[in-house]
């Protein structure tokens, strides 16, 4: 692989973006001509993204940024009813085109806080594969596009195969997937001139099959471009917590918590993170990158208020901070921490403390059994006072002064309950 000449290849490359390309040179030469087209799709299964989308959105803007070309955030109003095998053990659970629509509109105001959106060459748009996909006629589908795939090829992916080997079911349904991928990036090339697909590695099967297909087909030269799959340094799963998922949405996960996650990141991770999620100058992460001992601590905050100022503003990050600095450093109970109502009826009755810290309430633990485990090991404290007996239930006499009970996991993640 050559040294890259293009802006938007340095930058990849440097911040360790790049796990595979089909054509290094020839998305160089396209970047330096500023006509790379480019889209990364996005199907619409929850009302959120989470962190892991975060490596190809943080391209987009980098893509964005220099000059390199156009993004375009594909929502897959079409592919997600039929649902992506990759890196699934299971089907999933298939939506509504209801619950679709839904989604699509919760998750499309995230990417406006890493690319801009409008009319000019480099600005972003958004298109949506239902708007081709749910118009196909079968018969000239299978015969126009189904012919120039082989399912001998299709059945030595990754996307299938893992699923086969370990005898777990792949429905005809889902086998389907990869060819209404393939044949997307043939239709965003004729549509918009797109040439440039990006994604997860666990994608490349499915974006190379889009690359052949529009060879096939007489498109321009495509090609295919992803990120690593990024785990911890300590082999854990990027973005997964005990409470579930880092979501990207303020209403699922607040900017305090969003923050915390980044605060919390593995001493040996917080050099690769600042290149990955931040856009500080490498030199500044080159001098964060370097501090040992307890100043690492300083450059995972500088991480945690970059990463929340990026996704949430930078009024919510130093908000984040400084509750994180009252709650922590100095003792105090900041009112700026995620706070949830609750009747002062529920607790004139009695709320169960594994009710309070579950889903329905403080959303600390997953589940009433995740949260029996962290009593059972000391994990819960309310008002800072650990909770012993996993029967105890929270009441009025609970409230502080402020009116409010403090409810903790761990050392970093609380919640106040407010009566109202």
């Amino acid at each position: 692989m050559n040294a890259p000449r293009s802006e938007f290849l340095k930058v990849l490359t440097e911040r360790g973006f790049i796990h595979q390309t089909s054509d290094f040179d020839g998305i160089d030469a396209a970047a330096l001509e500023n006509r790379l087209t480019t889209y990364v799709g996005y199907d619409c299964t929850g009302p959120s993204l989470h962190v892991g989308h975060l490596l190809s959105i943080m391209m987009l803007h980098w893509l964005q940024k220099t000059g390199a070309g156009k993004p375009i955030t594909l929502m897959g109003g079409g592919t997600t009813r039929v649902g992506d095998p990759s890196g699934k053990d299971e089907s999933r659970k298939l939506l509504t085109v209801e619950q679709i629509e839904a989604n699509k509109e919760s998750i499309r105001t995230v990417f406006s806080r890493f690319i801009s959106f409008g009319e000019g060459k480099t600005d972003a748009m958004m298109a949506d594969n239902a708007e081709w996909l749910t118009k196909l006629n079968y018969i000239e589908f299978l015969r126009d596009v189904g012919r120039h795939f082989s399912v001998n090829r299709m059945l030595s992916f990754d996307s299938v195969k893992l699923r086969l080997d370990r005898e777990h079911e792949l429905s005809f349904l889902e086998f389907n997937y990869m060819i209404l991928q393939a044949y997307d990036f043939v239709e965003l090339n004729k549509r918009y001139g797109c040439v440039l697909q990006m994604g997860g590695s666990d994608q490349w099967g499915n974006i190379v099959n889009g690359i052949d297909l529009g060879r096939r087909l007489g498109t321009p030269q495509l090609y295919a471009l992803t990120c690593p799959l990024l785990t911890t340094a300590s082999g854990a799963k990027m973005g997964k917590t005990a409470s579930g998922a880092v979501w990207l949405n303020a209403d699922m996960l607040s900017p305090y918590d969003y923050w915390q996650f980044w605060r919390n990141t593995e001493d040996a991770d917080v050099g690769r993170f600042l290149k990955l999620f931040t856009i500080l100058p490498m030199d500044e992460i080159a001098k964060l990158s370097a501090l040992q001992g307890a100043e690492i601590n300083e450059a995972k905050k500088v991480l945690a208020t970059e990463a929340t100022a990026l996704l949430h503003g930078r009024d919510a990050a130093l908000l984040a901070a400084e509750t994180a600095q009252k709650t922590f450093e100095q003792g105090a109970l900041a009112e700026s921490l995620p706070t949830v109502e609750v009747q002062s009826g529920v607790l004139q009755d009695g709320l169960g403390v594994l009710t309070a810290f579950g889903p329905d309430y403080a959303k600390l633990v997953p589940s009433s059994s995740e949260a029996r485990r962290q009593v059972k090991s000391g994990g819960l404290k309310v008002n800072d006072e650990t909770v012993s007996d996993e029967r105890a239930t929270l009441s009025l006499s609970d409230l502080t002064s402020e009116g409010v009970i403090k409810l903790s996991f761990g050392k970093k993640k609380h919640v106040l309950l407010r009566a109202v």
